[in-house]
């Protein structure tokens, strides 16, 4: 039997200057962004404080050393992913690298007539970008059903995939269930039609290992920012012979290997997709967040968020009146909503008064939701917060899916190898205090 290091979180807990300063602060919001430890700050202070130049330009000391760190991060993330250097494109997030394949792949390969198949679980970065593409292009989109556990319904997608369908996009991580998709399944689907699979991993880059070469998918994104590392730098990972065919989606410095009047012939992968001065700090900051998952181990941090999520699990399970939603299969992001014999803000009547005036924009709820009668996601997670405890609330851009659960949103915590029991603990009470200020 594989034994994993446990993860000291006290320890770990002192590299995350947020969560150590003096302030009692229970952060499990982890699926939108996670805590940034000081090796990947100081990472990116050091690069600003004494390398500060442009790369592929200067032929002087700090620019070769800025261009050296910035190409060891693709190469991290190689490692990391299980990938070709080469095939490591720095984007902004998981969104712009989605939309990276959209438009440098879809444009062209998808035709009228064609379909491209995402589930209706997808986060609107993976499923907004497919419907604009359909609708320009005069293609179908296909939505696959899930099971109240998150699960794709497998048979539909295998009738859904045809001789017509070009792409299959599917996440491999929900961030509203937390649970995990067989997408290599999916891929050996995709790929028995001809069709190309991508892989959403913005939420499992984080929490699980991936070998990219393993999944058999053609293209993968995930962002920075939900991997300890900083905002505004993501990751597309694409099949070489993918990347060499297609055309660039934006064009200017760095991405050509020579312009003339005439015709402009591109740079070699990656640097072709990397258009302008990229986030070169960001890049370095990636770097280091990737060392330090990999010293962390993440088969460790897999084992320990299933353990902290089984755990989370039962003491919710415990408490009257709250609904789980994606079953009870131990899982680090757990989405929920506490009943409530007193309606919410949605409907009016929330003892919070002046919450629906500084939160309108969040309440444009389709009719049928309006009549949820359950304490809102949104007062649930400003009751917890004046408690210390913050947590997501809202659709979790995946309206679709909310539609399909009946409701206008949920309350969601999402674990990390930072967080503990005593977190989990916290967060249990501060639940209590909700059923007691929506009480009768």
């Amino acid at each position: 039997m594989l034994v994993h290091k446990s993860i000291n979180v006290e320890k770990v807990k002192q590299d995350f200057p947020l969560l150590t300063n003096g302030k009692k602060i229970i952060y499990i919001d982890n699926a939108a962004t996670s805590q940034t430890p000081k090796p990947v700050t100081d990472a990116m202070d050091a690069y600003y404080t004494k390398f500060n130049a442009n790369i592929h330009r200067g032929v002087y000391k700090i620019s070769e050393i800025a261009t050296q760190r910035y190409e060891q991060a693709h190469q991290k993330v190689a490692e990391f992913i299980h990938c070709k250097p080469e095939e490591v494109i720095f984007t902004r997030n998981a969104t712009e690298a989605l939309n990276l394949v959209a438009y440098a792949y879809g444009m062209e390969h998808v035709l009228a007539g064609d379909n491209v198949v995402v589930s209706i679980m997808e986060h609107h970065s993976n499923f907004v970008p497919w419907q604009q593409l359909c609708m320009m292009k005069k293609a179908e989109l296909r939505v696959v059903d899930v099971n109240d556990h998150g699960e794709v319904n497998m048979e539909q997608l295998k009738d859904f995939v045809d001789e017509r369908t070009k792409i299959v996009s599917i996440t491999q991580m929900s961030n509203v269930f937390g649970n995990t998709v067989d997408v290599k399944e999916i891929a050996n689907i995709a790929h028995s039609k001809n069709a190309v699979a991508i892989v959403d991993a913005a939420q499992s880059a984080a929490h699980i290992p991936i070998d990219f070469v393993n999944l058999g998918c053609d293209f993968l994104a995930f962002s920075g920012h939900k991997m300890v590392g900083p905002t505004g730098i993501g990751v597309l990972v694409g099949r070489k012979e993918l990347l060499e065919r297609m055309q660039p989606f934006m064009f200017g410095g760095d991405m050509i290997k020579s312009v003339s009047i005439e015709k402009t012939e591109w740079n070699e992968l990656p640097w072709k997709f990397e258009a302008g001065t990229p986030n070169i700090a960001g890049g370095i900051g990636l770097g280091a967040a990737v060392d330090y998952l990999r010293k962390i181990g993440m088969d460790a941090i897999a084992a320990h968020e299933k353990e902290l999520g089984a755990y989370a699990l039962e003491k919710l399970s415990e408490l009257k009146g709250i609904t789980i939603y994606g079953g009870m299969q131990p899982r680090g992001t757990i989405s929920f909503n506490v009943e409530g014999s007193q309606k919410s803000v949605i409907s009016g009547t929330s003892k919070s008064s002046d919450f629906e005036h500084q939160n309108s924009q969040s309440f444009n709820a389709p009719k049928s939701h309006r009549d949820f009668e359950g304490v809102h996601a949104h007062d649930v997670a400003t009751i917890l917060d004046s408690v210390g405890v913050w947590v997501r609330a809202g659709h979790h851009c995946c309206q679709p899916l909310m539609k399909k659960l009946g409701v206008p949103a949920t309350a969601r915590i999402s674990l990390y190898f930072y967080n503990d029991k005593n977190d989990v603990d916290a967060f249990i009470e501060g639940l209590k205090k909700v059923r007691q200020v929506f009480a009768q």
